[in-house]
């Protein structure tokens, strides 16, 4: 399957997912190594595949741990630089448990390697606790004020960097 992520000489468009993963009052971020901002674990979604089943994908193949979907929470319309072209990306957002609590670490950092777009990244997982979010930047930063306690409901943003 190929990701729903493709680029033109003058943009490039991205369907992304992330699971929100609180455990023991920490919050499991992701981020490039060399960046200073962290992100939401996730990933592109493969055509034909649902956000939910990105998303448990994602979680096996870059921490090997098996995640329930319990229910999405923020939708996400991003405009970003990427590659020095404007990027638009739709981000769903989804609160996310870890099946078996001890799966992962959950202390320190986990560095993994992960390909897109014919290119290698690599990527450090994090847990931050709660009360330290506000120490940190999560993109979007639309969404890291609420990250904290998450909406009952479904919370529509745009964010523009």
């Amino acid at each position: 399957m190929s990701d729903i992520f493709f680029k033109t000489p003058e943009n490039v468009f991205s369907y992304r997912v992330g699971g929100i993963l609180i455990h023991n009052g920490k919050i499991l971020l992701q981020k490039l190594i060399g960046e200073e901002g962290y992100a939401i674990p996730g990933g592109h979604v493969s055509f034909g595949e649902t956000g939910e089943a990105a998303l448990i994908r994602e979680f096996q193949e870059e921490l090997l741990a098996e995640i329930r979907v319990e229910r999405p929470v923020f939708l996400g319309e991003v405009f970003i630089p990427w590659d020095h072209r404007p990027c638009h990306q739709l981000c769903l957002y989804y609160l996310v448990t870890l099946k078996e609590p001890v799966q992962i670490a959950t202390e320190g950092e986990i560095k993994v390697e992960d390909k897109l777009d014919g290119k290698s990244y690599r990527l450090v997982f994090r847990w931050t606790p709660l009360e330290e979010l506000d120490s940190v930047t999560v993109y979007p930063t639309s969404i890291q004020p609420l990250l904290s306690n998450p909406p009952d409901g479904i919370t529509h943003f745009i964010y523009r960097e």
